[in-house]
């Protein structure tokens, strides 16, 4: 397709959809393990070290008389996780690494969606001001500043949580209950009807694992990637900004409607996702510990 044959919209959410990477430009295609995002693992990093740092203070300067607000947000949270632990994750031994974790997991994915909320041309309007991204061949011209809308984030986040189910699975289960219960379930049977069900009972089980893998980094790339292209779409409402004419004024006032009612909902969003990825991790982790 020729350069002249793209629409100023869709080059506008095509440009917005490219990642500061090795690369300089577009991953051409979908699984590309030479590629590093440097914007996502930035805001990755630096978000995951905000909400350490964070709690590391809250637990600080925690006081056992009159709590502050921000102790008294962080007890509720961690209150709401621990109850939420107990009756998911049955070993108490377990739930002293989960709970945290869980709790620490939900944060930082909130912290790393509400980044959505920042206005989509901010940072390319500072890296102008600043020179920074004066010219297409700079290595900031490209630039997502949002980390679950990159699937290598959530699906990274997904591979943990897949390797927590396999440690907690062999711990609690031993090595050899382990390796068992991927060949005697959820098919049982005995003599050489169970010697048959072996390798159909063993792909079922890695079709599992699989899934919930790729089920849970893709549920949270696909809300979140989806929030993003609207707030593309609602931006280029304000780009077409003319002058002090009915059009332009029109598609103003739409702009900041739009776009104030979907950050109020997006927000529900954020939280939500951030919820459903915390509850999945301690549930999938729970199913760890029981024994076919």
């Amino acid at each position: 397709m020729a350069a002249s044959d793209v629409s100023p919209q869709s080059e506008y959410i095509q440009h917005h959809l490219i990642h500061l990477n090795n690369l300089g430009g577009k991953q051409t295609i979908v699984a590309d393990f030479n590629v590093v995002n440097y914007d996502s693992l930035f805001w990755a990093i630096l978000t995951g070290l905000i909400v350490v740092y964070l709690l590391w203070r809250v637990a600080r300067s925690a006081k056992t008389g009159v709590p502050g607000r921000c102790q008294v947000a962080v007890e509720m949270l961690v209150d709401m996780v621990n109850e939420e632990a107990k009756g998911i994750v049955p070993s108490a031994a377990s739930r002293r690494f989960m709970a945290p974790l869980a709790l620490t997991v939900f944060l930082w994915v909130v912290l790393m969606n509400t980044l959505d909320l920042v206005p989509v041309d901010l940072l390319g309007w500072i890296f102008r001001v600043t020179g920074l991204g004066a010219h297409h061949g700079d290595i900031l011209y490209y630039h997502r500043i949002l980390p679950t809308a990159d699937l290598n984030v959530p699906m990274g986040m997904s591979l943990g949580v897949l390797l927590l189910m396999f440690y907690y699975g062999i711990k609690i289960k031993k090595p050899a209950l382990f390796v068992k219960d991927l060949f005697v379930a959820p098919f049982h049977a005995h003599g050489i009807g169970g010697v048959i069900l072996m390798p159909v009972n063993f792909a079922l089980n890695v079709i599992e694992y699989v899934s919930k893998t790729l089920s849970l980094g893709m549920r949270l790339f696909g809300n979140m990637f989806a929030g993003e292209l609207l707030f593309m779409m609602i931006a280029l409402l304000g780009g077409a900004w003319t002058g002090f004419n009915v059009f332009s004024v029109t598609l103003g006032i739409g702009h900041v409607i739009a776009g104030s009612v979907w950050s109020i909902f997006h927000i529900l969003i954020i939280l939500i996702q951030a919820f459903v990825f915390m509850m999945l991790t301690l549930v999938y982790v729970g199913q760890a510990h029981e024994s076919h």
